[in-house]
Protein backbone atom coordinates (compact mmCIF):
# COMPACT_ATOMS: atom_id res chain seq x y z
CA UNK A 1 0.00 0.00 0.00
CA UNK A 2 1.07 3.58 -0.71
CA UNK A 3 -0.34 5.17 2.42
CA UNK A 4 2.83 4.62 4.56
CA UNK A 5 4.93 6.40 1.93
CA UNK A 6 2.34 9.17 1.67
CA UNK A 7 2.32 9.51 5.46
CA UNK A 8 6.13 9.74 5.57
CA UNK A 9 6.21 12.50 2.96
CA UNK A 10 3.35 14.43 4.54
CA UNK A 11 4.93 14.04 7.98
CA UNK A 12 8.28 15.26 6.68
CA UNK A 13 6.67 18.33 5.10
CA UNK A 14 4.75 19.02 8.31
CA UNK A 15 7.97 18.76 10.32
CA UNK A 16 9.73 21.13 7.92
CA UNK A 17 6.83 23.59 8.18
CA UNK A 18 7.01 23.45 11.99
CA UNK A 19 10.75 24.07 11.96
CA UNK A 20 10.16 27.00 9.62
CA UNK A 21 7.62 28.47 12.03
CA UNK A 22 10.08 28.21 14.90
CA UNK A 23 12.78 29.98 12.91
CA UNK A 24 10.29 32.61 11.74
CA UNK A 25 9.19 33.39 15.29
CA UNK A 26 12.71 34.27 16.40
CA UNK A 27 14.85 37.29 15.69
CA UNK A 28 17.86 35.38 14.44
CA UNK A 29 19.52 35.77 11.05
CA UNK A 30 17.73 32.57 10.03
CA UNK A 31 14.27 34.13 10.37
CA UNK A 32 13.85 34.67 6.64
CA UNK A 33 15.02 31.12 5.98
CA UNK A 34 12.15 30.07 8.23
CA UNK A 35 9.76 31.92 5.93
CA UNK A 36 11.30 30.02 3.05
CA UNK A 37 10.93 26.64 4.78
CA UNK A 38 7.25 27.31 5.47
CA UNK A 39 6.68 28.41 1.87
CA UNK A 40 8.47 25.40 0.37
CA UNK A 41 6.82 22.76 2.54
CA UNK A 42 3.36 24.31 2.11
CA UNK A 43 3.79 24.43 -1.67
CA UNK A 44 4.62 20.73 -1.95
CA UNK A 45 1.98 19.58 0.53
CA UNK A 46 -0.75 21.63 -1.14
CA UNK A 47 0.21 20.24 -4.57
CA UNK A 48 -0.73 16.78 -3.31
CA UNK A 49 -3.79 17.99 -1.39
CA UNK A 50 -5.33 19.93 -4.28
CA UNK A 51 -4.66 17.06 -6.68
CA UNK A 52 -6.43 14.72 -4.25
CA UNK A 53 -9.45 17.05 -4.25
CA UNK A 54 -9.43 17.85 -7.95
CA UNK A 55 -8.28 14.80 -9.80
CA UNK A 56 -7.91 11.78 -7.49
CA UNK A 57 -7.53 9.42 -10.45
CA UNK A 58 -4.16 10.99 -11.28
CA UNK A 59 -3.01 11.03 -7.64
CA UNK A 60 0.35 9.40 -6.92
CA UNK A 61 3.45 9.92 -4.79
CA UNK A 62 4.75 12.14 -7.58
CA UNK A 63 1.89 14.56 -6.87
CA UNK A 64 3.97 15.98 -4.00
CA UNK A 65 6.47 17.09 -6.69
CA UNK A 66 9.29 16.29 -4.26
CA UNK A 67 11.04 14.33 -7.01
CA UNK A 68 10.09 16.72 -9.79
CA UNK A 69 13.47 16.44 -11.53
CA UNK A 70 17.20 16.32 -10.89
CA UNK A 71 17.45 19.94 -12.05
CA UNK A 72 14.75 21.03 -9.58
CA UNK A 73 16.53 19.35 -6.65
CA UNK A 74 19.87 20.81 -7.76
CA UNK A 75 18.33 24.29 -7.89
CA UNK A 76 16.99 23.90 -4.35
CA UNK A 77 20.37 22.70 -3.07
CA UNK A 78 22.11 25.59 -4.82
CA UNK A 79 19.86 28.11 -3.09
CA UNK A 80 20.60 26.61 0.33
CA UNK A 81 24.34 26.68 -0.33
CA UNK A 82 24.23 30.29 -1.55
CA UNK A 83 22.19 31.42 1.45
CA UNK A 84 24.55 29.72 3.92
CA UNK A 85 27.77 30.98 2.30
CA UNK A 86 26.50 34.55 1.95
CA UNK A 87 25.19 34.49 5.51
CA UNK A 88 28.70 33.62 6.70
CA UNK A 89 30.53 36.05 4.39
CA UNK A 90 28.01 38.93 4.10
CA UNK A 91 25.58 38.56 7.03
CA UNK A 92 24.08 42.01 6.44
CA UNK A 93 22.86 40.83 3.01
CA UNK A 94 20.48 38.42 4.71
CA UNK A 95 18.94 41.08 6.95
CA UNK A 96 17.15 43.14 4.27
CA UNK A 97 13.66 42.61 5.66
CA UNK A 98 11.84 44.75 3.08
CA UNK A 99 13.36 42.71 0.25
CA UNK A 100 12.49 39.41 1.93
CA UNK A 101 8.96 40.73 2.40
CA UNK A 102 8.72 41.47 -1.32
CA UNK A 103 9.84 37.89 -1.96
CA UNK A 104 7.26 36.54 0.47
CA UNK A 105 4.51 38.49 -1.32
CA UNK A 106 5.69 37.01 -4.65
CA UNK A 107 5.64 33.53 -3.11
CA UNK A 108 2.12 33.94 -1.72
CA UNK A 109 0.81 35.44 -4.97
CA UNK A 110 2.44 32.74 -7.10
CA UNK A 111 1.25 29.83 -4.98
CA UNK A 112 -2.30 31.20 -4.70
CA UNK A 113 -2.47 31.73 -8.47
CA UNK A 114 -1.24 28.22 -9.14
CA UNK A 115 -3.70 26.62 -6.72
CA UNK A 116 -6.52 28.75 -8.14
CA UNK A 117 -5.61 27.45 -11.58
CA UNK A 118 -5.63 23.85 -10.36
CA UNK A 119 -9.00 24.27 -8.65
CA UNK A 120 -10.53 26.07 -11.62
CA UNK A 121 -9.35 23.39 -14.06
CA UNK A 122 -10.64 20.61 -11.82
CA UNK A 123 -10.15 17.14 -13.30
CA UNK A 124 -8.67 18.74 -16.45
CA UNK A 125 -5.50 19.59 -14.49
CA UNK A 126 -2.66 17.09 -14.51
CA UNK A 127 0.97 17.41 -13.50
CA UNK A 128 1.92 15.49 -16.64
CA UNK A 129 1.17 16.85 -20.11
CA UNK A 130 -1.47 14.55 -21.58
CA UNK A 131 -1.02 13.14 -25.07
CA UNK A 132 -4.49 11.64 -25.34
CA UNK A 133 -7.77 13.47 -24.84
CA UNK A 134 -10.10 11.87 -22.31
CA UNK A 135 -13.89 11.94 -22.61
CA UNK A 136 -14.12 14.50 -19.78
CA UNK A 137 -11.35 16.77 -21.07
CA UNK A 138 -12.69 20.27 -21.76
CA UNK A 139 -11.01 23.59 -22.58
CA UNK A 140 -11.09 25.79 -19.47
CA UNK A 141 -11.23 29.52 -20.23
CA UNK A 142 -12.99 30.91 -17.14
CA UNK A 143 -11.64 32.29 -13.87
CA UNK A 144 -7.86 32.78 -13.83
CA UNK A 145 -7.74 31.16 -17.28
CA UNK A 146 -9.45 34.30 -18.53
CA UNK A 147 -6.37 36.26 -17.37
CA UNK A 148 -3.62 33.94 -18.63
CA UNK A 149 -3.56 30.82 -20.81
CA UNK A 150 -1.18 29.12 -18.39
CA UNK A 151 -1.92 30.51 -14.90
CA UNK A 152 -0.43 27.49 -13.10
CA UNK A 153 2.90 28.07 -14.85
CA UNK A 154 2.73 31.83 -14.21
CA UNK A 155 2.15 31.11 -10.54
CA UNK A 156 4.99 28.63 -10.33
CA UNK A 157 7.32 30.99 -12.22
CA UNK A 158 6.84 33.88 -9.78
CA UNK A 159 6.73 31.56 -6.78
CA UNK A 160 10.13 30.09 -7.65
CA UNK A 161 11.77 33.48 -8.21
CA UNK A 162 10.05 34.81 -5.08
CA UNK A 163 11.68 32.14 -2.93
CA UNK A 164 15.10 33.48 -3.91
CA UNK A 165 14.13 37.13 -3.45
CA UNK A 166 12.88 36.08 0.00
CA UNK A 167 16.29 34.54 0.76
CA UNK A 168 18.13 37.58 -0.69
CA UNK A 169 20.04 35.21 -2.99
CA UNK A 170 21.20 37.45 -5.89
CA UNK A 171 22.87 34.65 -7.86
CA UNK A 172 19.92 32.28 -7.59
CA UNK A 173 17.42 35.04 -8.37
CA UNK A 174 19.04 35.39 -11.80
CA UNK A 175 19.61 31.64 -12.18
CA UNK A 176 16.05 30.72 -11.22
CA UNK A 177 14.57 33.39 -13.51
CA UNK A 178 16.54 32.19 -16.54
CA UNK A 179 16.09 28.47 -15.87
CA UNK A 180 12.37 28.80 -15.10
CA UNK A 181 11.75 30.95 -18.16
CA UNK A 182 13.47 28.44 -20.43
CA UNK A 183 11.67 25.48 -18.86
CA UNK A 184 8.23 27.06 -19.17
CA UNK A 185 8.86 28.29 -22.71
CA UNK A 186 9.54 24.72 -23.82
CA UNK A 187 6.76 23.27 -21.66
CA UNK A 188 4.18 25.74 -22.99
CA UNK A 189 5.09 25.03 -26.62
CA UNK A 190 4.82 21.28 -26.00
CA UNK A 191 1.49 21.66 -24.22
CA UNK A 192 -0.01 24.01 -26.80
CA UNK A 193 0.73 21.60 -29.64
CA UNK A 194 -1.33 19.03 -27.72
CA UNK A 195 -4.12 21.52 -26.95
CA UNK A 196 -4.40 22.56 -30.60
CA UNK A 197 -4.62 18.88 -31.51
CA UNK A 198 -7.35 18.37 -28.86
CA UNK A 199 -9.47 21.49 -29.43
CA UNK A 200 -8.48 22.88 -32.83
CA UNK A 201 -9.96 26.27 -33.72
CA UNK A 202 -11.49 26.65 -30.25
CA UNK A 203 -8.03 26.76 -28.69
CA UNK A 204 -6.57 28.93 -31.47
CA UNK A 205 -9.29 31.53 -30.84
CA UNK A 206 -8.58 31.40 -27.09
CA UNK A 207 -4.84 31.72 -27.80
CA UNK A 208 -5.45 34.85 -29.89
CA UNK A 209 -7.44 36.54 -27.12
CA UNK A 210 -5.58 35.57 -23.94
CA UNK A 211 -1.81 36.01 -23.29
CA UNK A 212 0.36 33.20 -21.97
CA UNK A 213 1.04 35.25 -18.83
CA UNK A 214 4.80 34.80 -18.90
CA UNK A 215 7.15 37.55 -20.17
CA UNK A 216 8.25 37.17 -23.81
CA UNK A 217 6.60 33.75 -24.16
CA UNK A 218 3.92 33.64 -26.85
CA UNK A 219 3.60 29.88 -27.09
CA UNK A 220 3.73 27.70 -30.17
CA UNK A 221 3.69 29.54 -33.49
CA UNK A 222 0.85 28.60 -35.78
CA UNK A 223 1.33 28.80 -39.53
CA UNK A 224 -1.69 30.38 -41.23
Amino acid sequence: PLWPQIAVRAGFLGFAFGCGLLLSAGRSAWRHFGWYMCSLSLFHYSEYLVTAINNPRSLSLDSFLLNHSFEYNLAALSSWVEFTLEKLLFPELKQITWLSTVGLVMVIFGDCLRKAAMLTAGSNFNHIVQNEKSDTHTLVTSGVYGWFRHPSYVGWFYWSIGTQVLLCNPICVVGYALASWRFFRERIEEEEITLIHFFGEEYLEYKRKVPSGLPFIKGVKVEL
